[in-house]
Order: C-alpha cells, then structure tokens, then sequence
C-alpha cells in the first residue's frame, strides 16, 4: 500500500463531491435512482474481474463498488435518513443475528456487544452449507415477520431490482422448497423442447397477423417461458445461469473478433453476405479448437 488511506478518507471525498457550494456539478445533481444503475454496473464490473482472474482489477473494481455504497450513504445522510455508521453497524448486526451457529459459541455479549438472539448454540449450528442455507431463510422470515410483513408467501422478500434472470432463479429456488419442481434435469428439458414449439406456434401467428399487438404479445409470453424454462435448467444442472451466460458472451466476442481478423485481409466483414461471413465464423472456430 502506497498511502494509509481508510474509509473516513473515503467519506470525507464524497462528503465534499457532493458539497453544495464547492462540489463536482455532476455529484451534487444525482439521486439514488440515477446512481442506482451504477451501482449495479459496478457489482457487474466485480465479477467480470473475478472471472477473468485479474486481482488488481478486482481491487479497484471492489474499490469503485464501495464508493456506491458512500455514494448513497452520503445522499442518505443529507437527507436525515441515515449515515454511513448506521449502514456498517445495520450489516454487522445482521451478519451475527444470521449467523448464531457462528457466533454463539464466542459469547453473545463478546461477539456483538449484548445483541446476540436468544437460540441456544446447540440449535443454532447447522451440519453442512445446505442447511445453513435454509436456516439462514428461516431468519430472513422470521426478520419480516418481526417488521410486520404480512407476505407469509414463499416467494415473499424476493427484491424485484434483480437482474430477471436471477430473480427467475430465486423463485425457482423458493418453490422448490416447497416441493413444487421437477425430479431431475430430464422433464425440464422435455419442457424447453415444448415451449420451443410454442414460440415457432407464435412466430407463425405473428407472420400471418403482423399488425396484431396480441399476437407480439403472446409472442413475448413464450419467449419469456423459454428463458425461464433455460434458467431452471441450468438450476438443476447446478450450473450458475449468470456464469454461465457470461462464458456464452465471452466466447462469442473472442469468435467475432477473430472473424474480424480474418476478413480484415478481405476488406472487412460489413457488405459480405451472410453465407461469407458465416465462414469467417467456422474458420474462427476451427483456429481456436486448433484445427487445420
């Protein structure tokens, strides 16, 4: 580390950002709803880092995403919602108040200054991750319910801010806790090759109605299912449906831009026909695969 820098340097270089008379224009402007799309770039930009194994990307990108949380902290604090502390000491309780199996076997008054729940240390440790992970629901239920949330649904307390195709995997997750899902892979596959059909029913709908907004509507719906139905698949195959989207993106870009080199000597891709671009694209494979 080249400076001892902490985090009151942080809130002291946002406090004067976003200052009224002195600030940066840009800063002093924004609102958490304009700020909230950065916020959610920035999580991105963390595992982009992390899938590309790049440690000193990781911690500037690590960097950037706390100065959304000081960034909204600040904006709170102006307003006399909360301050920074508040946030840190909100997260510290909950990670205890979470973690009793953890923290109940230090002390409850040692490890969170008196604010330890009542379970007892022998309930509150759990054999393996799974069942930590369904203890770890009940808490979250039993915080809602302690905030007067009358949702007792299972699908209850799932953010509608996610990225939808995680969101679908939530609800996914949560139905099946309750019983409510296929056995294995194999019927979710049989299901995908339906909705396929489906959406090839709808495609035709639309070519023969191209003026009928039900007909784009409908359509939307079975592509909606397809996506769900490919979310639930890669639930079952214990594949991470985000991973997995961005190795798709990852592959495609690095195939494309060697197309590109490809027919850079040709005088570019733009103009070819589809048919001769289209064997830039196997040759783009080929090379990687390392075939001749």
């Amino acid at each position: 580390m080249s400076d001892a820098r902490d985090i009151r340097d942080l809130l002291a270089i946002m406090a004067a950002l976003r200052d009224p008379a002195s600030g940066c224009p840009w800063d002093v402007v924004q609102d958490f709803a304009s700020i909230a799309p950065y916020t959610i770039e920035e999580a991105y930009e963390v595992a982009d880092a992390i899938d590309r194994g790049d440690m000193a990307d990781l911690r500037d990108e690590l960097g950037d995403l706390l100065l959304q949380v000081v960034f909204h902290a600040q904006m709170a604090q102006e307003g006399g919602a909360f301050e920074f502390g508040d946030v840190v000491a909100a997260i510290c309780d909950k990670m205890v108040r979470r973690h009793p199996h953890v923290f109940a076997a230090r002390g409850r008054a040692s490890a969170a200054g008196g604010r330890m729940p009542g379970a007892a240390a022998d309930e509150a440790r759990r054999s393996n991750a799974d069942a930590q992970l369904q203890h770890w629901e009940e808490l979250k239920r039993a915080e809602r319910a302690a905030r007067g949330d009358s949702d007792v649904s299972a699908l209850a307390g799932i953010a509608r801010g996610l990225p939808e195709w995680q969101r679908a995997v939530k609800l996914q997750h949560r139905a099946a806790k309750v019983g409510f899902d296929w056995p294995d892979p194999a019927p979710v596959l049989e299901k995908l090759h339906e909705e396929i059909e489906e959406v090839r029913a709808e495609f035709a709908a639309v070519a023969a109605n191209p003026g009928d907004p039900a007909a784009r509507d409908r359509l939307e719906d079975e592509i909606g299912d397809i996506l769900f139905v490919c979310a639930n698949l890669a639930r079952h195959a214990k594949v991470d449906f985000g991973a997995a989207l961005r190795r798709a993106n990852h592959k495609f870009e690095r195939r494309f831009r060697a197309m590109e080199a490809l027919a850079e000597a040709d005088g570019g891709l733009a103009g070819q026909s589809l048919e001769a671009q289209d064997r830039y694209w196997v040759r783009a494979k080929q090379a990687e695969r390392g075939e001749a």
